[in-house]
């Protein structure tokens, strides 16, 4: 009989699942959850998962969603979710707690912050059994993790920002402004209104480096996704309308933006690398600005792997399971 392993990343934004049967990732998506919006919206993710989740021997959760706004704090938030979850699914249930490993729903909830973003743990440990010595450059749509899989030093969000192991910027939902307050534009430096007109995926549309299946979610205005629409955002942060005849000017301004973004990333790992007593000889990239943070590895001289080709995976399904590391982690770890 073949044994189906469910995981589950519920995120703040996105809800990634990975189906694994007998050792094996068959099946990877990442569904829309904008849970600032109401717990609702993770019953609706898990109901487009269904086709995905159905017939499982057990389901294997890990989160960051606990951080939402609409939680008074991430103990409420952990509670919730997994409360949640468990009117909602069906069968086995084993909650990720990061050094302590996978544990029952009421275990879990009475230890909530060892569940609170542990995420990133699931997906180190993996890395560290299939090719040690390795940095995990997990870049998403919100926060890049930058972990030496071997030797993790945070394991809270608090202390990560601390210890260069979080940055808090992604490849999609990061606002321009909260990355530079100031680019170049037709020979001048133009400082930059600090308002959420554009993110970076808008930089991505100008720059012709977005995937088409990445961004999920509303633009700041409500309007289209369009290279045109996403370039009348960014000038707006300049004061300016924009025009598609000036398309080169404004790529320019783009690309600086895209490497101030990537510089963040770069310094959380040289702090991260900088460690006394620790080895690393590769990085394994991850999360869906896995093809971005390949430039770190570059920069670094590291040779670089993506996670999808490190594990057992369908062809067709190694580009995902990839982009939803952690949910793809969980679900072998507990496989095993």
């Amino acid at each position: 009989m073949t044994k189906v392993t469910i995981g589950l990343d519920v995120g703040g934004a996105h809800l990634k699942v990975a189906r694994v049967e007998d050792g094996r990732v068959v099946s990877v998506h990442q569904i829309p959850c904008p849970l600032w919006e109401g717990l609702n919206r993770l019953d609706q993710a898990l109901q487009d998962a269904a086709t995905i989740i159905e017939g499982h021997s057990v389901c294997a959760i890990t989160m960051t969603g606990e951080l939402t706004e609409i939680f008074e704090s991430r103990e409420a938030g952990v509670l919730a979710i997994v409360q949640r979850l468990r009117e909602r699914l069906q069968g086995e249930l084993r909650i990720f707690m990061g050094l302590k490993g996978f544990a029952a729903p009421q275990a879990a909830i009475g230890d909530p912050l060892s569940v609170a973003s542990a995420n990133f743990i699931a997906t180190a440990e993996l890395v560290a059994r299939l090719r040690p010595k390795s940095l995990l450059i997990d870049m998403g749509s919100t926060t890049t993790d930058i972990i030496a899989c071997d030797r993790p030093l945070g394991l809270t969000d608090a202390e990560r920002l601390q210890t260069g192991e979080l940055v808090y910027t992604g490849l999609t939902r990061t606002s321009v402004a909260s990355i530079a307050n100031r680019a170049p534009l037709a020979g001048q430096w133009q400082s930059l209104a600090r308002d959420g007109f554009a993110t970076m995926a808008d930089v991505r549309r100008i720059l012709g480096d977005l995937p088409d299946d990445v961004d999920q979610h509303p633009t700041a205005d409500g309007r289209g996704k369009t290279q045109e629409e996403s370039l009348a955002r960014f000038a707006r942060g300049f004061g300016r309308d924009a025009e598609m005849r000036h398309l080169p000017t404004w790529q320019v301004s783009a690309a600086y933006v895209s490497e101030r973004q990537l510089r963040s990333i770069h310094d959380g790992a040289l702090q991260v690398l900088s460690r006394p007593r620790g080895e690393v000889r590769s990085v394994v990239l991850a999360g869906i600005g896995a093809s971005h943070a390949e430039k770190i590895a570059d920069r670094l001289q590291l040779p670089a792997y993506a996670f999808g080709t490190l594990v057992d995976a369908s062809d067709d399904q190694r580009e995902w399971a990839t982009r939803c590391a952690p949910a793809v982690a969980v679900a072998l770890l507990l496989h095993k």
